[in-house]
């Protein structure tokens, strides 16, 4: 049996929680105060996930980078190819905040999304 602890970050609380599993299977989960911890301990443990943010070049603009994210969680393993797609990227202005910049990025299903407005010069 593995055991991994953590550090919730699921609400303010930080709880530290204790995960024993064996492969996939989780056998318990300890040291959580709240059902967030609970799921959040299993899917870290299991499939972690996280957002991305960077930036990306923008051409024509009044600003010569425009900041983005995926619009929700990619596996953690695809981070670093992720990342490889999004500095490849060069989009032209005028670009608004929510415009989709890259969609599916590396075939998740989760596009990557501008976060801040760029006007043309």
């Amino acid at each position: 049996m593995q055991k991994r602890d953590l550090t919730c970050i699921g609400c303010p609380m930080g709880c530290q929680i204790t995960v024993e599993f064996e492969g996939e299977e989780i056998k318990s989960v300890t040291g959580n105060s709240c059902k967030i911890g609970d799921r959040y301990a299993r899917k870290e443990v299991i499939h972690p996930e996280r957002t991305v943010t960077s930036t990306v070049a923008v051409t024509g603009g009044d600003k010569e980078r425009c900041s983005v994210k995926t619009k929700g969680n990619i596996p953690k393993d695809m981070i670093f190819e992720c990342m490889d797609v999004i500095n490849r990227v060069c989009i032209s202005a005028p670009v608004k905040i929510g415009d989709v910049v890259i969609p599916d990025v590396c075939g998740t299903g989760i596009d990557v999304v501008a976060t801040r407005n760029i006007h043309k010069q």
